[in-house]
């Protein structure tokens, strides 16, 4: 969701920005633009839709400058359009680009408009370049101008800034955004993700709330809100751009798909042991703190929410501990009762998720016993932030429709239970099996892709229909629903899961020889009671489509049953996800929509 990145360079900066636009494409948005100053003139180019456009308007326009700083916008405040496109200007002078929202801009643009600007745009944003300029009207440093700026912003921001009367300087602030600053060799960068400077830079500096950053070529120079000089560590960060190309394959998300072995494995190395998980694997001292815990809040959005609900199961048997499981975007605006000894657990693919981001900052001025964070990006915001952390190592992921982060997410709440148990010492031959499981499930993983065969023969049965049913009991019900999800997602056919045994109380209403009901039926304690919910789908002509190992129980006299692998008892829901995977992923690429970037939708959502 959104991207910057800014170039202060002795060669000139505008191929940089539009390679950095295009790495972080995978992020989402609808429109992208760039400033380039030199010394007579800033140079202003925007285009609706794809980077390539901007990057025809380039090679046609072949502008050059030695700093500038360009943007890839996903609609907020405002539709998708050419003044809604960034970067904005205040009277040619002052240019920005912006992620975040600014929560106060009706009072901010009345203000504005009264002093005399001529509001240009729908967005916020546009409003943070009058604000400098008027800043700087009064007297003040270009510094100064954007520190005084950011104290009448009430919100989230990440802020590159270009002022033609300081040619070949960036200024950047942040707050509740994601913002670095990476050194070159005779440039230096600004940039809302790494992988925007990859190749270039290896060194970066990540901004704190609160900093404000000026760099040209030869320096950069980092400054508190105080406009003091401030020291950040330089950290060494690989971006390893070979990961983010296809290789061979035609999305990022089938890649990612096909990946998940090798991620589940390298999630689980190194933190087991035989038949246990190592100590401390959450962070120093973690093991002891375990010991406490009571409770357990999980917040998260989306597929990782599917994942905290699947793991749940996990932790009130292995730890035999309850927990409670939130909407990030909710959890605080419901003011919670934390009981003594609650462990908080925020789950996030980026670390950077906005509304998560947010439910961890409340719950650090609560007595909760402390923060785990579970998130595959080791720079990232809330990894900085937590007491605990464990990584996911999935690798990047660039698919916005999450696979790969999902499966390992799970398995990183699986070594989160583990340890708790471990460190009550309780449960020990459950937590054997379930290491036992997790070591096993790359294995299995692989011999799920053999479904694909099956699934091929059922596509274009599903992909000329309006609407799909995904039903699931106990931990299978938040599978189907991850199902779901990467089902509407990609495909965008409307999709639901429901708990199979709720059919009756209303969603059956939807079942008629149109609806294809896709379901999970793993032989298990439930799956008598599963069998009586397909009967009920069966009788109103539904067609099933059904994952499992329940052959002797399950006839299916329209559809298609569909072998799984035998599975262990803690590795299962992992395994039948994969299916769903593919299902989703096949079918969309029968209809032919945008899978790596569906539309509407951003892969790190930074806005609450």
């Amino acid at each position: 969701m959104c991207g910057i990145i800014g170039a202060a360079s002795s060669r000139s900066v505008g191929k940089i920005l539009v390679n950095g636009l295009k790495k972080m494409e995978y992020r989402g948005y609808d429109s992208a633009g760039l400033v380039l100053n030199n010394e007579s003139e800033a140079i202003q180019l925007k285009t609706l839709g794809k980077v390539a456009n901007l990057e025809d308007l380039m090679i046609e326009k072949k502008p050059r400058a030695q700093s500038g700083i360009a943007h890839t916008r996903w609609a907020t405040h405002g539709e998708p359009s050419q003044k809604n496109a960034h970067p904005h200007t205040s009277n040619g002078t002052i240019y920005i680009v912006h992620n975040g929202i600014i929560e106060n801009h009706d009072e901010l643009r009345e203000r504005l408009s009264n002093d005399g600007y001529k509001i240009e745009s729908e967005t916020d944003s546009e409003l943070i370049a009058h604000l400098i300029h008027s800043n700087k009207e009064n007297g003040k440093s270009t510094l100064e101008a954007l520190i005084e700026a950011t104290k009448a912003l009430d919100g989230a921001y990440s802020i590159a800034v270009i002022d033609t009367e300081q040619n070949g300087k960036i200024f950047a602030a942040k707050q509740k955004s994601p913002l670095l600053v990476g050194r070159g060799i005779e440039e230096n960068f600004v940039a809302s993700d790494p992988l925007a400077i990859a190749g270039l830079s290896e060194s970066f500096y990540l901004l704190e709330d609160g900093d404000f950053a000026v760099i040209t070529q030869d320096e950069i120079k980092i400054f508190g809100s105080d406009g003091e000089g401030v020291s950040r560590e330089e950290t060494i960060i690989d971006t390893r751009v070979k990961e983010v190309s296809k290789d061979g394959y035609k999305h990022f998300m089938e890649k990612e798909i096909y990946e998940q072995p090798k991620a589940i494995a390298n999630a689980i190395e190194g933190r087991t042991t035989e038949g246990d998980v190592l100590d401390n694997i959450f962070g120093l001292g973690s093991s002891e703190s375990f010991n406490r815990v009571k409770r357990i809040q999980f917040v998260a959005c989306g597929t990782s929410l599917h994942a905290a609900k699947t793991a749940r199961k996990w932790f009130e048997e292995l730890c035999e501990t309850p927990c409670y499981i939130d909407f990030a975007s909710e959890y605080r605006y419901r003011n919670p009762l934390v009981e003594d000894d609650t462990l908080f657990v925020c789950i996030s693919q980026s670390g950077e998720t906005a509304d998560t981001m947010a439910a961890l900052n409340y719950a650090k001025e609560e007595k909760y016993l402390g923060i785990v964070t579970i998130c595959n990006v080791p720079t990232s915001t809330m990894a900085r932030e937590s007491d605990w952390k464990i990584f996911t190592n999935a690798g990047p992921e660039i698919g916005v429709a999450s696979t790969k982060a999902f499966t390992t997410q799970l398995a990183a709440l699986m070594l989160l239970a583990c340890s708790i148990s471990k460190s009550k010492d309780i449960n020990g031959e459950k937590r054997a099996e379930a290491i036992e499981d997790l070591v096993n499930t790359p294995a299995l993983v692989k011999e799920a892709f053999g479904l694909k065969k099956h699934i091929d023969d059922i596509v274009e049965k599903i992909a000329d229909k309006k609407n799909a049913l995904y039903l699931g009991r106990g931990v299978y019900f938040s599978i189907a629903q991850e199902g779901a999800l990467k089902f509407k997602e990609i495909t965008y056919i409307h999709a639901e899961a429901y708990p199979a045994g709720e059919l009756k109380h209303g969603p059956l209403a939807l079942v008629d020889e149109t609806t294809p009901v896709v379901a999970l039926a793993p032989e298990d304690e439930l799956v008598e009671k599963l069998v009586s919910n397909l009967e009920e789908v069966k009788s109103r002509g539904g067609t099933l489509y059904v994952f499992g190992n329940a052959t002797s129980k399950i006839k299916i006299e329209k559809g298609k049953f569909m072998n799984m692998p035998d599975c262990g008892y803690y590795n299962a829901p992992i395994v039948y996800t994969i299916p769903l995977q593919i299902l989703a992923y096949e079918v969309a690429c029968s209809i032919g929509t945008d899978l790596d970037q569906p539309r509407n939708l951003a892969k790190s959502v930074t806005v609450e």
